[in-house]
């Protein structure tokens, strides 16, 4: 019998006069309980990729996440800005790690725009930003995480995939061409430093 069953057991065959630090203590338990299996849940491997895993971010991983970011991009966001994303779309927030520690990670965010395939407004997934550790760069995990976040948003119902990137970075703009991709506008002094960026979609036609 498992444990939790066990001190559920425990509870109703247990007198009214029970210590309350007892049934304290037995609450703790079993909220640490409930806790490891939810956090073993969203832990579950997504992808392998090698001897590299991908899975879902939870909010522990969130430290590794804003060190990569600040180590391998210019663009840098607040603590709070990493937690509004985790909460808004989990399914497209993904990490990628190797013997414990994260190497990489994708995080985006569920919008509302007008839709360039119909008339009206559109679901939609932007990818905010995505950064591998150079030492970890060439092994296809850019385009692995990348993957996996378009079926994150796809699963909640988007019917368009957006994202920016400097118009010099011809390395990524060849990735996202390679997923299906294409340039839909360009946006002039985007980024801190003036460099242009181009816009670029994915469009789910058969979801």
């Amino acid at each position: 019998m498992e444990l939790r069953a066990k001190i559920f057991i425990y509870i109703n065959n247990s007198s009214e006069k029970m210590v309350c630090k007892q049934l304290t203590l037995i609450k703790l338990i079993i909220y640490l309980i409930l806790y490891n299996e939810e956090l073993s849940t969203q832990k579950m491997v997504i992808k392998k990729v090698g001897d590299y895993i991908i899975r879902r971010c939870v909010k522990e991983d969130l430290d590794q996440v804003i060190s990569i970011n600040l180590t391998s991009l210019p663009e840098h966001y607040s603590n709070y800005f990493y937690e509004e994303l985790l909460e808004n779309a989990p399914e497209a927030f993904l990490v990628v790690e190797i013997n414990n520690k994260i190497v990489g990670y994708v995080m985006g965010r569920i919008e509302f725009g007008f839709s360039h395939t119909k008339f009206g407004f559109a679901k939609k997934g932007h990818i905010v930003s995505i950064a591998v550790l150079e030492e970890h760069r060439r092994k296809g995990l850019g385009l692995a995480l990348m993957e996996e976040a378009v079926k994150g948003f796809i699963q909640r119902g988007c019917k368009e995939i957006f994202l920016e990137v400097r118009v010099s970075n011809i390395p990524a703009i060849h990735l996202y061409k390679k997923l299906g991709f294409v340039i839909t506008s360009r946006h002039e002094r985007y980024y801190s430093d003036g460099e242009a960026a181009y816009q670029m979609s994915l469009f789910i036609t058969n979801k």
